[in-house]
């Protein structure tokens, strides 16, 4: 259902919406109809931003720093494999039993990675949560 309003334009605009509804096809009721449902729709998006603001300007600094630990992490992974790829003597080829040991161990490491990304545990979660009499030799 429609309803009847009554509202003074500018002249200017006035001039602008008669020559908008003289196209065929179009009528003064549209050309209103749409601008205000237009005006409004943008209204209620920049209220949503500024409700919303905080949360991702929080979300923000929390995506910030969880790249920073990343960043963290990858460069100990970096030095540590470096110093252990320097300080470990290579195995010589005719040692047959020391490269099958090798990678045994190395599949070995693959599978518990999978195993615990599959489960969602991580090795710092356990480090974190176990008590001091279970790390003690």
């Amino acid at each position: 259902m429609k309803r009847r309003h009554e509202f003074y334009l500018d002249a200017d605009v006035s001039e602008q919406l008669n020559a908008l509804a003289a196209k065929p096809g179009a009528s003064k009721t549209a050309i209103m109809s749409d601008a205000l449902r237009a005006y409004l729709e943008r209204r209620g998006a920049n209220e949503l931003d500024q409700r919303f603001r905080a949360r991702l300007d929080r979300l923000s600094m929390q995506l910030g720093r969880i790249e920073r630990d990343q960043q963290v992490i990858a460069e100990m992974l970096a030095l540590f494999v470096r110093f252990q790829l320097t300080v470990t003597a290579p195995i010589p080829e005719a040692d047959r039993a020391a490269r099958a040991l090798g990678q045994a161990r190395y599949e070995s490491f693959i599978q518990q990675v999978s195993r615990r990304l599959a489960g969602g545990v991580g090795t710092i979660e356990d480090v974190l949560h176990q008590r001091p009499s279970e790390s003690a030799p």
